[in-house]
């Protein structure tokens, strides 16, 4: 199967994630800074929400570049992916509502930590399919940023609780890890 109704689709998903997260900055009633204060929470998780999905486009953009085809396998990891990623609009607005609470704070986490694996897996399904001597298996390596960022936001998880500023801190130093997009990947096409 070519790979260009994935790439269409999964685009369209990612936009309407963020048109939903943006619909969720309600206008405040007033004309003066005082309103805005009270959605500097709301404002600061949608940033940070919209570093993410960013994210995400970008290194799936280039993902999908390096590979050749699509199979069931890749359809339906890629479709897992967009799962854990839609739910981002609704822990944003949570978190963001609730002030950085401890179970909101924790809950975008676990999300955040099933769409790294749901992304890693979507890899996996790709290298599967397009082989092990494949630019994507070369460029993956051994993939110590996924696993730090697995370990990251599991530990983020369970710090939520203890503090949720730290948890807020994890989360914000795995986007500035992830935030140039995943070069591996450019410089292994430009190999071939």
């Amino acid at each position: 199967m070519q790979k260009n109704r994935l790439e269409a689709f999964s685009d369209g998903v990612i936009a309407i994630i963020i048109t939903i997260m943006v619909l969720e900055l309600k206008v405040p009633h007033g004309t003066d800074f005082a309103v805005l204060r009270p959605l500097v929470p709301v404002f600061l998780t949608y940033v940070l929400s919209f570093i993410y999905v960013a994210i995400y486009w970008n290194n799936h953009h280039h993902l999908l570049h390096a590979a050749q085809r699509v199979n069931a396998g890749i359809l339906w990891a890629n479709l897992h992916l967009l799962f854990w990623l839609s739910l981002i609009p609704f822990v944003t607005g949570w978190m963001g509502e609730n002030h950085f609470a401890e179970l909101p704070t924790a809950l975008y986490g676990f999300v955040l930590l099933m769409a790294s694996i749901a992304y890693w897996l979507l890899e996996r399904a790709i290298i599967a399919e397009q082989g092990r001597d494949s630019v994507l298996a070369a460029a993956i390596g051994n993939d110590w940023k996924a696993k730090l960022s697995l370990m990251l936001y599991a530990a983020a998880v369970a710090l939520a609780f203890v503090d949720q500023w730290i948890a807020d801190a994890i989360y914000i130093t795995v986007a500035v890890m992830w935030f140039i997009p995943d070069p591996r990947i450019e410089k292994q096409l430009k190999k071939v």
